[in-house]
C-alpha cells in the first residue's frame, strides 16, 4: 500500500482547492517517530484561508476521517498521521518475504540501455587508489539501473594511445628489460615512466625521441607498435586480477586506439556543417552561445584531440548500442570538457547529446596531497586491498577465532569496506583516506553493515532456520516500528539513487537500516516463545534481506557469518 496517497485521500474531501498531486507534493515525513509517521504542513494555506497555520491544522484534524490510522493530531502547524503499526508491518513484511532479493526491483528503464565509461586505466601504470572511485561508482550505477530495469553496458575506455606511450618506448629503450618487464610489467614499465619525468627536465632532447617513437606509432612501425601491443597486453592482465579481487566484471574495453580509424568521419560531418573554423592555424568549433571556449578539434600540425576522440566514441555508442543515456564517470575537473562534448554533438544536430551525463566526482587525498601518478606518488590499489583484507582479518581473529571460511570472509569483508566507504561518500565529496578508520567494524562502515546482516542471520540459525509464511506477520511492537518504516522507503531510496546518480543514497540507508535493527535488537528478546515471535522472525529476515540487497547494489558482499 502506499501510505502517501492514503494520507493525501484523507485530505483531500477537508481541501477541496488543492489537487490530490498537490497535497501528495506537500507530504513530509517527520523527523522522530513520537511526531507521527507522515505529515501535512500548513504554512502554505495561511494566505488563501486567511488563517494562522496553528489553526489550519487543527480544523483539518477535525474534518479529516481518521478510521484508517492509529490517529491524526495537530502539533503546531502540522497535521500529523500515525499509522495502524499492525497492518503496515503486515504489509511491508509480506511484501519483502514475497519477492526476497527482487524487493525494490521496478519496471522503469524499459530494458534501454546505458554505457557507462568507467574506470579507464592508463595501459603501463598501475591501477592506484585515484582509479578506486570512477571504478566502483560506475559499477554501483550499474547494479541500481539493472535493478530498475535498465541495460547497463560497463565500458572500460582504456588509456592507450597518447603521447605517453612515446615516452614509454623512449624509456624502455634506454633502460628496460623484457626479462623486467615480463617478471613484474606494471611496475617496471611504471618506472621507466617516473624515471623519463625526473630526466627531461634536463634533457629535452628526450621529448623529440618520444615525439618521434609516437609518430612511428601512428604510422605503423611494426618494432613501436609490438612493443605498444605487448604494453597493451601485459596491463590488461593485471587490470583484470585487481578487477576480478573488486567483483567487477565489463562489458567492453575498447580504449583510446579503437577509436583512431574512426575520427575522421567527425572532422568530415564538422566540415560538411560549415562548424570547423581556423584559429592560430588550429581548427576549432566556435561554442560561444554556450557560454564555452572553443573545442579544439585538430591541432596546427593536423593532429587530433582528446575531444575529436570522444566526439568519434559518442557516436559509436550510440549506433551501437541506441543508448536511452550515456554515463561518464569521470573526475571533476573534467567538467568543462563534457560541456563541450555535448554542445559540439548538439551542433552536429545530434539532439540525443542530451542523453549524455557527465558523472563528476571528487578527490580521494592522502595526508590532504593529490595522489599523482607523474610524480610517483602512488598509492596502489592491490595494496590498499591487502592490507584492508589483513585489517580484517585481525579482527575476525580477535571476535570470532572458529570462524569457517575466515580467509574468504576477511576478503569480503576488507575489500568491502573500501568500496562502501569511497561510496557512502557523497561522490563531489573528496575525502582523505585513512585505512584503520575504512576497516572499523563499529561507526558509519561497511563492516558494521555487513555484521549487522550476519548478526540477523545468527538469530535466525538460532531460531532454527524457520520457513516462515510471507503474510500474517503483523508486529505492532513500538520498539520495531523505525526499522519496519526504513525497510517501506528502501524502493524509493533505490529510485532516488538511480534519479540523483548517487550511489551514497543507498550506503546512507543501509547505515540507517542496521542502525535501527541494532537497537531493535539491542531492546528486544527477539527468541520468546510468544504469539509475536514468527513476526519477529520475518522482521529479521527482511533486514536480513534487504541489507544483503543494498550492499550488492553497492558491489559489496555480505557474509552470513563474521
Amino acid at each position: 500500500m502506499d501510505y502517501k496517497q492514503q494520507v493525501a485521500a484523507a485530505l483531500a474531501p477537508a481541501l477541496p482547492d488543492l489537487t490530490l498531486a498537490d497535497i501528495l507534493a506537500k507530504i513530509e515525513q517527520p523527523k522522530t517517530s513520537k511526531q507521527g509517521d507522515l505529515a501535512f504542513p500548513t504554512f502554505t494555506l495561511a494566505k488563501t484561508m486567511h488563517k494562522a497555520p496553528q489553526l489550519i491544522a487543527g480544523d483539518l484534524v477535525e474534518k479529516i476521517d481518521q478510521a484508517g490510522f492509529e490517529k491524526v493530531v495537530a502539533m503546531g502547524p502540522y497535521v500529523n498521521f500515525f499509522l495502524k503499526k499492525a497492518d503496515f508491518s503486515a504489509d511491508i513484511l509480506n511484501q519483502i518475504m514475497t519477492a526476497g532479493g527482487h524487493f525494490g526491483d521496478a519496471k522503469l528503464g524499459n530494458a534501454g540501455q546505458v554505457p557507462i565509461d568507467m574506470s579507464s586505466p592508463n595501459i603501463a601504470k598501475p591501477i592506484s587508489m585515484g582509479h578506486l572511485r570512477s571504478t566502483v561508482i560506475g559499477n554501483s550505477l550499474a547494479n541500481i539501473l539493472r535493478k530498475i530495469d535498465y541495460k547497463p553496458v560497463k565500458i572500460n575506455h582504456l588509456g592507450d594511445w597518447g603521447t605517453q606511450f612515446g615516452k614509454l618506448i623512449t624509456a624502455y629503450k634506454m633502460w628496460g628489460s623484457e626479462a623486467e618487464v615480463k617478471a613484474d610489467p606494471i611496475n617496471n614499465l611504471l618506472k621507466y615512466y617516473v624515471r623519463f619525468h625526473k630526466e627531461d627536465v634536463e634533457h629535452p632532447e628526450m621529448d623529440d625521441e618520444a615525439r618521434e617513437w609516437f609518430k612511428k606509432l601512428e604510422n605503423g612501425d611494426e618494432e613501436a607498435l609490438a612493443l605498444w601491443k605487448w604494453f597493451r597486453s601485459e596491463s590488461l592482465k593485471a587490470f583484470k586480477k585487481i578487477y576480478q579481487r573488486l567483483d567487477i566484471e565489463f562489458d567492453s574495453f575498447k580504449g583510446e586506439a579503437f577509436y583512431n580509424d574512426k575520427m575522421d568521419e567527425i572532422v568530415d560531418i564538422l566540415e560538411s556543417k560549415n562548424l570547423l573554423h581556423e584559429s592560430q592555424g588550429a581548427e576549432v568549433v566556435d561554442l560561444s552561445k554556450y557560454d564555452l571556449n572553443p573545442a579544439l578539434i585538430k591541432k596546427s600540425d593536423g593532429a587530433t584531440l582528446y575531444i575529436t576522440r570522444d566526439l568519434a566514441a559518442a557516436l559509436y555508442r550510440k549506433r551501437t548500442y541506441d543508448f536511452v543515456q550515456s554515463l561518464y564517470v569521470v573526475g571533476n575537473e573534467q567538467t568543462n570538457h563534457f560541456k563541450q562534448l555535448k554542445a559540439v554533438l548538439k551542433e552536429m544536430g545530434f539532439d540525443w547529446s542530451d542523453e549524455i551525463h557527465h558523472i563528476p566526482f571528487g578527490l580521494i587525498t592522502s595526508n590532504g596531497k593529490k595522489l599523482s601518478t607523474r610524480s610517483g606518488r602512488v598509492i596502489l590499489l592491490d595494496k590498499v586491498l591487502d592490507d584492508a583484507v589483513a585489517l580484517a582479518h585481525q579482527q575476525i581473529d580477535q571476535k570470532n577465532p572458529d570462524l569457517a571460511d575466515k580467509d574468504a570472509v576477511a576478503d569480503a569483508v576488507g575489500i568491502g569496506a573500501v568500496v562502501f566507504h569511497d561510496l557512502k561518500n557523497e561522490r563531489m565529496n573528496s575525502f582523505d583516506f585513512n585505512l584503520e578508520e575504512v576497516v572499523r567494524f563499529e561507526g558509519e562502515t561497511g563492516p558494521y553493515v555487513q555484521y549487522a546482516h550476519a548478526r540477523a542471520e545468527s538469530i535466525l540459525r538460532k531460531a532454527g532456520s524457520p520457513v516462515l509464511a510471507a503474510d500474517g506477520q503483523a508486529l505492532s511492537d513500538p520498539a520495531a516500528w523505525d526499522t519496519l518504516k526504513l525497510l517501506s522507503e528502501f524502493p524509493a531510496t533505490i529510485v532516488r539513487a538511480s534519479n540523483e546518480y548517487e550511489p551514497s543514497i543507498i550506503a546512507k540507508y543501509a547505515i540507517h537500516l542496521a542502525k535501527a535493527f541494532n537497537k531493535y535488537y539491542g531492546n528486544t528478546k527477539i527468541l520468546v516463545e510468544d504469539d509475536d515471535l514468527t513476526a519477529r522472525l520475518a522482521l529479521v529476515k527482511s533486514v536480513s534481506i534487504v541489507l544483503k540487497e543494498a550492499l550488492r547494489l553497492l558491489g559489496v558482499k555480505a557474509p552470513d557469518e563474521m
